[in-house]
């Protein structure tokens, strides 16, 4: 049985006294109301309020995680933030190839591999972010657009590699526009996403790896979608900014 996981990606909201409160909010909820057996429960602030996030979380079970990591291990890249500073703030896992960084800061599947490597590389978990835009998919090109993700952001990455590595799949069209891939779809895409890695690394890597969905997941739709077999819980984006909200899509993991 592949543990389920809830992750919380902030995008770029809350100044450092925001972040703090929620962070203590969240905190307060999980300690008294939810279990973590069969849950891990990740938290992805801005980078500003990473080191509160990890101090504040220290000891309660709950992860922390970069949004975002440079390829280099350092150098000439005015406002970008290496794997082994993010490593060395303590945080466990960063988010890679987001479509918001895909599509706003130019960032394809080379460059998500490099940046793959390079989290691995400082033993963190990656979160690798993959999607289709609404024109692929009416197209009817989304499968080709998604093994294409796949294997090329894992190129040379082994299947002892894998065991850090998270598949986040994202429809694009999905993602703050307030549709969600009805649940039928999303396992659909899902098994698909597990099929081409059996082909890749075997059965049983595939069988333990956990793919996430994401794309406006809410309280009233995460138990559906993370009942489905191939579903192994979310991404979560909006959702993650209400406490309240973000504690009832972990109770529905449970």
């Amino acid at each position: 049985m592949r543990k389920k996981i809830v992750a919380g990606n902030w995008k770029m909201n809350n100044d450092l006294i925001e972040s703090q409160s929620l962070i203590t909010e969240v905190r307060g909820i999980i300690r008294d109301e939810l279990r973590l057996d069969n849950v891990d429960v990740i938290l992805f602030p801005t980078y500003f309020a990473l080191p509160s996030c990890i101090r504040l979380l220290e000891g309660t079970g709950v992860y922390s995680g970069a949004q975002n990591c440079h390829q280099e291990k350092s150098g000439a890249f005015t406002g970008e933030v290496s794997a082994s500073m993010v490593k060395a703030l303590g945080a466990s896992h960063v988010i890679i190839g987001h479509s918001e960084r895909r599509q706003y800061f130019g960032e394809n599947n080379i460059i998500c591999n490099a940046k793959i490597k390079a989290g691995l590389e400082q033993e963190l978990t990656i979160l690798y972010c993959i999607g289709e835009t609404l024109e692929e998919r009416e197209s009817n090109t989304h499968l080709d657009i998604l093994k294409s993700q796949l294997i090329e952001g894992l190129n040379e990455i082994n299947a002892q590699q894998l065991n850090n590595l998270v598949i986040a799949y994202e429809p694009v069209w999905a993602i703050g526009t307030g549709k969600t891939a009805s649940a039928q779809q999303a396992q659909e895409i899902h098994a698909f996403l597990r099929k081409e890695i059996t082909t890749k690394y075997g059965e049983a890597v595939a069988q333990r790896l956990r793919i996430l969905y994401g794309g406006s997941v809410k309280p009233d739709n995460a138990k559906e979608l993370f009942s489905q077999v191939d579903i192994d819980g979310g991404l979560i984006g909006g959702a993650s900014l209400k406490a309240r909200d973000f504690a009832e899509i972990v109770r529905a993991a449970q």
